[in-house]
């Protein structure tokens, strides 16, 4: 028997009753109590029945980096305090930019396990009061030690990742451009996303700037020609662009898990846990393969044996589009389709809204937005959403939706999850 192919179950059905995401975006004038206070409040509105926050067993918190980006450690009894919850247990979990799908997949087990009935899991990032190469060398605190001191940052992983899957699958940039286009294309239905904006309203912003100031009117032949335009779209890291890349963020998000039997006090439409999985992996430079992640398949492996399900049976997810090329790499590594196949897929809309495999609605991390320690509750926050039939414009239009996942990476690919949720 391959090594980790026991099927995992739950001792104990877990439910996602309420959640709750601040607006990501730079926030100059918030701190990260101010933006958790933000989705919790938002979180408590949410539970359809109500919630004595008094009721609330445990915290567990995902944060990445606030020691090296605001110089303050210590943010589960922090934002325990914030809240109220002293002198329950806050526990606050680190994995990179994975870190609160961790703390998600502590919750559950908390429950699961029969010690807890309730418990709030969320994340929380503070990244804007840094300079861009600030920001640049506190997130490659999460690279393998070799690798960062080699200069080895995000956008040159990545870069080399796009390079590798190029050559092997013939791909090219402007594959990476259906990625950006369809990201930007769902941002705007989004009202917490961080860039709610297409790429024909950056052309016409451009242009009408160059207007104001007097100047020719830059002209385009398309949004892939935008795109392709050095002044507007410079290169970070071969073939990376400026639009292949995630911002830089602030936010937060949180989601209320309620044991399967007590679910009703809350809602009369939970969600449910059916499956979960998590899986490590080396750094690039040991590696085979850099068109692939190792963590994921673990990870998804691990999430389809204890729901019983496969890939076919996904009708969306969210995955880690941390650059244009992750989305691709993922798509695949999670079996939505076949190794090389992900690019020719998003090219011919399969990843759309209104495709038969929607991928990242909220605008992923590229749109919506990547505060690191906030991003893998975000992610389930937006399947928990779409499964209740709340995502308003960009709800996807399936009739019977039931089934969706959201996909969270850290690191050079060293943490993974892959959480499936289903409305029964």
């Amino acid at each position: 028997m391959q090594r980790g192919s026991r099927i995992r179950t739950l001792n104990r059905g877990v439910t996602v009753v309420g959640g709750g995401m601040s607006r990501f975006g730079l926030f100059r004038d918030k701190d990260s109590k101010d933006l958790f206070a933000e989705a919790f409040l938002d979180l408590m509105g949410s539970v359809d029945k109500g919630v004595d926050p008094e009721a609330i067993e445990a915290l567990y918190v995902g944060n990445f980096s606030n020691d090296f980006f605001v110089h303050q450690a210590h943010w589960g009894p922090i934002l325990s305090d914030l809240i109220g919850m002293t002198p329950k247990p806050a526990t606050r979990t680190e994995g990179a930019c994975a870190s609160s799908a961790l703390a998600f997949r502590e919750g559950v087990f908390a429950i699961a396990s029969g010690f807890y009935d309730l418990v709030l899991v969320g994340g929380v990032e503070e990244m804007s009061k840094r300079t861009t190469e600030e920001v640049a060398e506190g997130l490659a605190l999460a690279t393998v030690p070799y690798e960062g001191k080699a200069g080895f940052t995000f956008p040159g992983v990545f870069g080399a990742v796009a390079t590798a899957y190029f050559h092997r699958y013939g791909a090219n940039r402007e594959h990476l451009m259906n990625v950006t286009l369809k990201s930007h294309d769902n941002a705007p239905l989004n009202p917490k996303a961080q860039f709610p904006v297409t790429i024909r309203d950056l052309m016409a912003a451009k242009r009408k700037s160059a207007s104001e100031k007097g100047l020719p009117a830059p002209e385009w032949p398309d949004e892939k020609g935008f795109l392709e335009d050095p002044s507007v779209n410079p290169v970070v890291a071969w073939p990376m662009r400026l639009f292949d890349c995630c911002p830089v963020s602030d936010g937060a998000s949180c989601l209320l898990l309620a044991a399967e039997e007590i679910a009703g006090r809350f809602t009369d439409s939970p969600v449910h846990v059916a499956g979960i999985g998590q899986g490590s992996g080396r750094g690039l430079h040991a590696c085979p393969d850099l068109t692939s992640f190792e963590a994921t398949k673990y990870a998804a492996r691990e999430a389809y044996g204890m729901a019983g399900l496969t890939p076919e049976d996904i009708q969306f997810a969210e995955v880690h589009d941390c650059f244009s090329i992750a989305e691709i790499v993922h798509i695949e590594d999670l079996g939505f389709f076949a190794p090389g196949k992900g690019y020719r897929a998003v090219e011919e809309g399969a990843t759309r809204l209104e495709g038969p495999k929607p991928i990242n609605t909220s605008g992923g991390l590229k749109c919506k937005g990547h505060p690191v320690g906030a991003t893998g509750v975000s992610q389930l926050f937006e399947v928990w959403t779409q499964l209740r039939g709340r995502a308003g414009k960009r709800q996807v239009p399936a009739r019977d939706l039931r089934i969706g996942g959201a996909h969270n990476l850290g690191g050079t690919g060293g943490t993974c999850t892959f959480t499936i949720l289903e409305r029964r």
